[in-house]
């Protein structure tokens, strides 16, 4: 039995992870529709919970690396962000880069042939494994390693940025497994790949 892959992101409705300037302002809860960050940031949370593996690139390593360590240490830190940097902490990470020389918070650093050893990882027995970051994403699409995508999708467009899907050399067919609305318009949908 291999490991499943899964590419999990939040998106914007014209299909970016990220804005230009890698901005992720869209998605962060501003405005009048910050109510709906509680209840999708559990969900993230619970899913955090249940990887068994992480796979990140540099970028979002490092974006992640320098915040959620310590957050449940900050004064302010609510019940929700408290338990989710446990859960990140404790989840077993591999960050895939060519620049880092050291990692840390139960992550192991590959420097080597990114698709390679995914392909290695999912033969391994395991539980879900995630894919974390667009250019580690787009390596394991192009080599059709992904098992199944998740998408949270925000209701806004923003014209250009980081996008979610890479250029494919050839079509992969999908199967919808589920659908949630969260609040404020955002819908999550999860796709496996047809084998």
């Amino acid at each position: 039995m291999m490991r499943k892959l899964i590419f999990g992101m939040n998106v914007t409705l014209d299909g970016y992870i990220a804005a230009p300037g890698d901005d992720l302002g869209w998605s962060g809860g501003e405005g009048p529709d910050s109510s709906s960050s509680d209840e999708l940031f559990q969900w993230w949370s619970d899913r955090v919970g249940a990887t068994g593996l992480a796979l990140y690139g540099r970028k979002l390593w490092e974006a992640m690396s320098s915040h959620w360590p310590t957050a449940d240490q900050q004064p302010g830190a609510t019940p929700a962000e408290i338990e989710f940097a446990r859960r990140w902490r404790d989840m077993p990470k591999v960050v895939f880069s060519s620049t880092l020389d050291k990692v840390d918070w139960n992550t192991r650093l590959v420097t080597g042939d990114a698709v390679a050893e995914m392909t290695r990882l999912k033969a391994e027995d395991g539980g879900p494994m995630d894919i974390v970051g667009a250019t580690l994403a787009a390596a394991a699409m192009r080599a059709g390693l992904i098992d199944e995508y998740m998408l949270v999708t925000y209701p806004v467009l923003v014209g250009g940025g980081t996008p979610f899907f890479t250029a494919l050399d050839s079509w992969v067919r999908l199967n919808l497994v589920e659908t949630r609305t969260f609040p404020g318009g955002i819908l999550m949908t999860r796709y496996e790949t047809r084998r």
